[in-house]
């Protein structure tokens, strides 16, 4: 990743629980010009979601652990925002979750003791996100639909 992540979820949702394995899964949202690839490649997996619109899984060929996904539901820009697993990188622990979500379906035995936002279901970007990844996000949006963007 060449910067920052947009935000790092923990979420808790059910299908996360499922596609994982785990209580939840911690995603760093990032836009996909800002990753790189260093070794290898990734298979696409295309999977159903709860919502109908469905997520690209890309995996590690050779282990089969999921690296991203892409999430189709976030319409024009879903294609260009990845959602890296956390723990697939060198030093998770410099990706801790800065919003919890999906809590209303969260594990009873996990105990949120960090002071990140907590939410039911998901949550208002534009009131969560601070103006960095909004700026960022903006411009994303901007260029996959022709507008332009400051």
């Amino acid at each position: 990743m060449y910067s920052k992540p947009l935000i790092v979820h923990g979420c808790h949702c059910t299908f996360c629980q499922t596609q994982t394995g785990a209580a939840y899964a911690v995603n760093a949202l990032i836009e996909e010009d800002r990753v790189e690839l260093l070794s290898g490649a990734v298979h696409d997996h295309p999977v159903k979601t709860p919502s109908g619109a469905g997520q690209t899984i890309s995996r590690c060929p050779e282990c089969g652990v999921a690296v991203w996904s892409k999430y189709h539901a976030l319409q024009k820009v879903g294609n260009h925002v990845l959602f890296i697993r956390a723990g697939t990188l060198d030093d998770p622990s410099l990706m801790p979750p800065d919003v919890h979500i999906y809590t209303s379906s969260k594990q009873a035995h996990v105990l949120l003791s960090d002071q990140s936002p907590q939410f039911d279901k998901y949550y208002d970007p534009v009131k969560t996100w601070s103006k960095e990844s909004i700026a960022r996000y903006a411009k994303i949006l901007a260029s996959k639909t022709g507008d332009t963007a400051d």
